[in-house]
């Protein structure tokens, strides 16, 4: 494993090294990840198990200590605390593949701050990458409506541990294979793949490329159709192919097509491989393939049944950034925690105060989620048969909620420096996500004007958030 350890910014070290000469290092501080909201209404929390990886091993080893040496910007005792930093606090999170929602605290850390401000950094690279891949993933997968999705961008991720991760996160939120074969080793996850234009190329003919194909995987044939004229001479050469496959036993997998007007070119193929009596035989699409492209391929009736979905989705294109955030929310004093928030002009930017939670209420006729509420810690709502909810930011919209259930969406992942939580398989994973991306109306779920899903503050911690903006103002 990689000594992740100085993968932070070097203003977490200056602030460590101020914290260590104002004797603030060992107050105990609270801080919570979150996301904003720009460009996703909803997420899928993603890449815990990297940061519990990168938690437990933190250790300043020989090397990082000389290099730090080198900056001419620490003192002997600090590098000292640093040989000997231990992370010895706790970690709560929600499980990897729940959907989440913007201002929601996805990992909360609870340690000495001289731990806690350290491990920033590191902890927002992997969750807001492996949240933002899997969050464009589980879009892709729900506008192919049922269409099986292959992950392959690889060649297009921006560094090895991108296309890695990335991959990781594409077969939590519902992607069925990845391309990625050293991603399949890590993670135990399907692999797939057939052959690339250059093959067709590197024969004589394109029948000579398919039959070459064939004859090494008989039962796996799907053949690359698009090389030189898709209708002209492509699905001709695989229908060719196909015949003889049969005529040997064997049923061919189907045909892929890469370019063009996919809608218009799959329905011809369709018709094409129906007519020769290969029916079952599958049209796989690809070429720079997202969301919405699925979307209006619907519309055309498209005769796609699987896809491979490459850049646009390892890049999350259309929003390469999640925009997840770190912030204090609370210091504890002689054991008593004093809740903290930041203020702003800008009001996105003005942050939930206090040790919380994330409460989820399903309506208990269909198992569908009502709304979420950010609580404090403390609260606890079970029994609780009518709750009156409102905007956090508008308090007069409210509404009243009965006939419901509640599920606490966090658990804690370390305690006292130690793992306390069973980290699932990937494909452990991918399932739970299924559940949870299940349990909402599509109307949350459409590409266009989605409706938006109520995330509320629990009235006690609206009240505790009013009483520190007042307190704030009286300051002044």
């Amino acid at each position: 494993m990689r000594n992740l350890t100085l993968l932070t910014d070097l203003y977490q070290l200056t602030m460590m090294y101020g914290y260590s000469k104002n004797k603030q290092m060992n107050e105990v501080a609270v801080f919570d990840v979150f996301y904003r909201g720009v460009g996703n209404n909803y997420a899928v929390a993603c890449g815990l198990e990297q940061v519990v990886d990168y938690i437990l091993g933190l250790k300043f080893n020989d090397e990082d200590i000389e290099y730090l040496r080198s900056l001419n910007t620490f003192d002997e005792d600090f590098l000292t605390l640093l040989k000997n930093f231990k992370f010895s606090g706790d970690v709560y999170a929600v499980p990897e593949g729940t959907v989440v929602f913007p201002q929601e605290p996805i990992l909360t850390v609870r340690a000495k701050m001289f731990e806690a401000q350290f491990i920033e950094t590191a902890i927002l690279c992997i969750l807001n990458h492996q949240t933002l891949i899997a969050t464009k993933a589980a879009k892709v997968v729900y506008a192919a409506k049922g269409g099986a999705v292959a992950e392959f961008g690889l060649r297009r991720a921006q560094g090895p541990d991108a296309g890695i991760y990335g991959a990781r996160a594409a077969i939590i939120a519902g992607c069925q294979s990845t391309s990625n074969v050293l991603a399949g080793k890590m993670f135990d996850v399907p692999v797939s793949g057939t052959h690339a234009h250059s093959w067709v190329m590197s024969f004589p003919s394109e029948l000579d490329a398919f039959r070459a194909y064939a004859e090494i995987y008989p039962d796996k044939c799907l053949l690359l159709c698009d090389t030189y004229d898709t209708l002209g001479s492509g699905v001709p050469n695989a229908i060719t192919v196909f015949k003889e496959l049969r005529a040997k036993g064997h049923e061919p997998i189907g045909i892929r097509l890469d370019s063009g007007d996919l809608a218009y070119l799959s329905k011809e193929a369709r018709k094409m491989l129906d007519a020769a009596g290969f029916e079952n035989a599958k049209i796989c699409a690809s070429g720079d393939i997202d969301e919405n492209i699925l979307q209006s391929l619907a519309t055309q009736n498209a005769a796609i049944d699987s896809w491979g979905i490459g850049t646009k989705l390892i890049t999350s294109m259309d929003c390469p950034s999640l925009g997840g955030v770190y912030k204090l929310a609370g210091i504890e004093i002689d054991g008593v925690l004093v809740p903290k928030m930041k203020m702003s002009d800008t009001p996105a930017k003005i942050t939930n105060p206090g040790f919380k939670k994330i409460v989820r209420l399903y309506d208990k006729n269909t198992d569908k989620a009502i709304a979420d509420l950010i609580a404090l810690q403390e609260e606890n709502f079970d029994g609780i048969n009518e709750l009156e909810i409102f905007h956090p930011d508008f308090a007069w919209k409210r509404k009243k909620v009965s006939n419901f259930y509640v599920k606490e969406l966090g658990k804690q992942i370390i305690k006292d420096g130690k793992l306390v939580y069973d980290l699932p398989t990937v494909k452990e994973i991918a399932k739970y996500h299924k559940q949870s991306y299940g349990e909402f109306w599509n109307e949350y779920k459409r590409m266009l004007n989605p409706h938006l899903y109520k995330v509320d503050l629990s009235q006690k911690l609206y009240d505790l958030k009013q009483s520190l903006i007042k307190a704030n103002k009286s300051s002044k």
